[in-house]
């Protein structure tokens, strides 16, 4: 049975289907089931029990689930709504507080140390995936994360928004974007109002990877009033992409086509009018040389100038969408529409200055959970347009850039440094590259040798943590109950 689930804000529903959390519904639909499934159902069982959820299917080889320590409890009801919170028995803080010294032990080896003997211990996986997907194994920093979602995670402000981000976009890398879709409105789901890790910038993309066209334009229509979505780069972009695409599909009735094609036109001029940085970053992406008279006006050329926050989210989207622009019919639309826009604005159509005065007083700063979000991206043409009170913070892969509201149930005790530094974070972090570095005094001169000598360690480091984190899955195990005895047993999971 499909299982639905609908969280009234002010802007209406958000609707997920948790029936499409799961990545083999949608590669059964693109391969079939016997290419997905292959030898696995034989050989189910004999294999040790873990109980399926929504949001992942675990693995023979993961450890044996067992409580974690972490609970959930009602907060209060509120017009029809339950809030609820996600309780830190005292043993998983304990254990909390051993991962945060691990952190600022600069070791990786203390948090797989700290994963043997905890190995559903959430940080501790966010941590070491994020150092495997770094080394490009994707396929143990993805089951970190699965492992991770077999444990219920801690407050929604930390550990579950992350863990339920960086489980969507391993879907999306995956090939599974209708999948990763589903995870990015529930997501949503979970706070639309405030959005902490700013879904909107990102519901779009997949909307238009998973071909849900119709999807992203009823988001927009529904939240437009509310959310102002057009004053938004990605909103104002890829609902005229939508348009277009439906435009193109052979089963639409001509004068329908007709239609969604005139939309398509006018949408895409009124955002190339309201966010001309996005152009020409846009073409150099997409490795094609623009037109010379579009180069040399002053439109789009290189006098045009964006503030800093609308520069952030030009560069992300730019970043991130590109190559749903690379398509032939899609970018000579794109120039036919460059071509109207430059007859527009020569001819001094109001929607220029209009546009022009919002965005010199709109865009001045971006809110902290756009930086968040620029940071979890990891699009190098964002990252590089975050402020310097956002570039020089100290950011942690386990919770980047956290809201300054985050509520704090509990607090880690006072430890006693022998002998207390005045350092930067910047240069602990190259100390801990380079063991002689010394900020305050200036590096201390050392050979070309001795350099590549600290590199070699530290790339031998990050590859002895590999090695043993595989070990550790391979290895962890622990004494099966009777089948009957399992408190977790689950007659209806997932094959």
């Amino acid at each position: 049975v499909s299982q639905k689930i609908q969280k009234k804000n002010h802007t209406g529903y958000m609707v997920f289907d948790s029936v499409n959390l799961n990545p083999e519904t949608e590669l059964k639909r693109y391969f079939g089931a016997r290419a997905v499934l292959g030898d696995q159902r034989p050989r189910q069982r004999n294999r040790q029990f873990h109980r399926s959820t929504w949001m992942t299917s675990p693995k023979d080889s993961w450890p044996r689930f067992s409580r974690p320590g972490i609970s959930m409890t009602l907060l209060e009801s509120k017009d029809g709504i339950q809030y609820f919170t996600f309780e830190h028995s005292r043993d998983y803080q304990q254990v909390q507080f051993k991962f945060l010294d691990a952190v600022e032990s600069m070791d990786p080896n203390n948090i797989v140390a700290l994963l043997q003997l905890n190995p559903y211990h959430i940080d501790s996986l966010l941590q070491l995936s994020d150092v495997c997907r770094i080394q490009e194994d994707q396929e143990m920093a993805r089951d970190l994360i699965g492992e991770g979602f077999h444990s219920v995670c801690r407050r929604p402000e930390g550990a579950f928004y992350l863990a339920l981000y960086k489980h969507m976009m391993f879907l999306e890398k995956r090939g599974c974007p209708r999948t990763a879709l589903e995870y990015c409105k529930l997501i949503l789901s979970l706070d639309p109002d405030s959005d902490p890790l700013c879904m909107l910038l990102l519901v779009d993309f997949l909307t238009l990877r998973s071909r849900e066209y119709h999807s992203l334009l009823q988001l927009h229509q529904d939240w437009e009033e509310h959310r102002n979505l057009s004053q938004l780069p990605n909103f104002a972009f890829s609902t005229a992409l939508c348009h277009f695409h439906l435009s193109q599909q052979e089963d639409t009735d001509p004068e329908e086509s007709d239609k969604q094609r005139q939309i398509a036109d006018q949408m895409l001029q009124d955002a190339l009018i309201m966010f001309p940085g996005v152009l020409m970053p846009l073409l150099d992406l997409c490795t094609v040389q623009a037109d010379p008279a579009v180069t040399s006006h002053s439109f789009f050329g290189p006098k045009s100038q964006q503030p800093p926050a609308l520069a952030e989210l030009t560069a992300l989207y730019v970043g991130r969408t590109f190559n749903l622009w690379r398509e032939a019919a899609v970018m000579l639309w794109l120039e036919e529409s460059v071509k109207e826009v430059l007859c527009r604005v020569n001819a001094k159509d109001p929607l220029v200055e209009d546009c022009q005065n919002k965005r010199k007083q709109r865009y001045q700063s971006a809110p902290r959970n756009i930086h968040r979000h620029v940071l979890l991206s990891e699009i190098k043409e964002a990252t590089s347009s975050l402020p310097l009170e956002v570039t020089t913070q100290p950011v942690m892969g386990f919770d980047p850039l956290p809201p300054l509201d985050s509520v704090i149930s509990y607090t880690r005790p006072e430890r006693q440094h022998a002998g207390a530094s005045n350092e930067s974070t910047l240069s602990l972090f190259f100390r801990s590259l380079l063991p002689n570095f010394n900020l305050q005094g200036g590096p201390r001169q050392e050979d070309d040798t001795e350099v590549a000598r600290a590199g070699q360690e530290l790339n031998q480091e990050v590859n002895r943590l590999m090695v043993a984190m595989r070990d550790m899955l391979a290895n962890i195990r622990f004494q099966e109950p009777p089948r009957e005895d399992n408190p977790y047993r689950d007659e209806e999971e997932w094959d």
